[in-house]
């Protein structure tokens, strides 16, 4: 009889740890039987899904969780879930006393309030499962932990814990009740076993899983580039949110434009933060310099027609853009901060600098006027591992 698993996510929306949830579910599509439940039930990756898995949701939405449709249904499905099962009362005491700490702190992030809504108003699935997995932080590891019965459990930490705004209290504790936790970098295990350092012994590192033939075979297909631009090309890959610091790479194409360098910066990617980007980038009459493209089905080809790679951001995981922009042989500049860290070696397959206008002014400058060292660069990333097959034996072993 094949073992039965449960995944939970809590959007399948265009971003690095959906894309890797989709991967892990085709590696692991044949070998048991795989269930998926979507806390939001909204998201465009939903037709990626491989054929042998089976969504839960009642009703699903394609409708981009960045788009202003996408968010005016999220509202919608936070209310039900408040009103369901008087979640909203039960609750109360938990959201006021969360609210005020963060307030504390001055740091007030609503999504981190409401996914415990959306776990506790959510469906509950009658099955028991052989393993239960929370592939996210927030929502879909409060979700495994107080609702699903499984013989074992495991949740995934893709994020600094701390600096994303996660506690303890937030969290009631949830990742308590898993028999594995898998942190996907070792200093986001670091940075986690830091508010839970009694999950040592069974938190152990899992690495995103990226298909570098796919990468490569569709950085061959498309037009990428069509704006017939003859100068210096900058990409920056992610979703226009404020983890992302993109007021920071704005203002560095102001002062490279100031400088006299000629280039042009695009990013792909949508979000929330886009009108207030959009001003900023009027304000410094940037318009033609720094190209918001939106989201697009394949990014690839525009990675192989970059010059350079800027990933400047608060934090991350493990970005898979960066692993993607390495598999394509990009020349890249990261900011020096939790995730990017473990992925580039500076100097040696990229560069890190702090993440200041300045300061990434000065790396974009530094490898335009040294041709040598941005082709070293290059190669090394190329060179760069990306890829831990053996890691799924971390979800088999579990299984027996």
């Amino acid at each position: 009889m094949s073992k039965r698993i449960l995944f939970v996510m809590n959007t399948l929306g265009h971003a690095g740890a959906e894309t890797a949830l989709l991967e892990l579910l085709n590696r692991l599509e044949g070998s048991c039987e795989i269930d998926l439940y979507v806390l939001m039930g909204q998201g465009e990756l939903v037709s990626k899904l491989p054929p042998g898995v089976r969504l839960l949701n009642r009703k699903f939405s394609h409708c981009s969780v960045l788009s202003a449709k996408g968010r005016m249904r999220m509202a919608g499905t936070v209310v039900k879930a408040l009103l369901r099962r008087a979640t909203c009362l039960r609750l109360f005491p938990y959201l006021c006393r969360n609210l005020l700490a963060m307030m504390g702190k001055r740091r007030v992030q609503f999504d981190k309030l409401l996914w415990r809504v959306l776990s506790d108003g959510g469906m509950r699935i009658p099955e028991e499962y052989d393993l239960a997995v929370a592939f996210l932080e927030g929502g879909a590891a409060y979700y495994v932990a107080d609702h699903v019965k499984a013989r074992k459990k495991a949740a995934f930490i893709h994020i600094d814990y701390g600096q994303a705004g996660y506690t303890r209290e937030l969290d009631r504790d949830c990742y308590l009740s898993f028999d594995a936790l898998y942190p996907i970098a070792e200093e986001i295990r670091e940075k986690f076993l830091l508010a839970y350092p009694e999950c040592a012994p069974r938190t152990h590192i899992f690495h995103n899983l990226v298909n570098r033939e796919m990468v490569l075979e569709k950085s061959l297909q498309g037009e990428g580039f069509t704006d017939g631009y003859q100068g210096v090309r900058i990409l920056t890959v992610g979703r226009l949110t404020s983890q992302k610091s993109y007021p920071v790479a704005i203002e560095a194409m102001k002062l490279l434009k100031d400088a006299g360098c000629m280039a042009r910066w695009y990013v792909l990617g949508e979000g929330d933060e886009r009108r207030a980007l959009e001003r900023q980038i009027g304000e410094y009459g940037l318009e033609e310099d720094f190209i918001l493209m939106g989201a697009v089905e394949n990014p690839f080809p525009y990675y192989r027609q970059a010059d350079l790679y800027v990933h400047a951001t608060r934090y991350e995981g493990k970005s898979i853009a960066i692993e993607e922009a390495q598999i394509l042989g990009c020349a890249i500049i990261a900011s020096d901060c939790t995730g990017n860290r473990e992925q580039i070696l500076h100097g040696v397959d990229g560069i890190l600098c702090q993440l200041s206008p300045g300061a990434v002014k000065e790396a974009v400058l530094r490898l335009l006027g040294d041709g040598p060292l941005r082709e070293r660069l290059r190669q090394a990333a190329s060179c760069k591992r990306v890829t831990y097959e053996e890691d799924i034996n971390l979800l088999t072993e579990l299984l027996k």
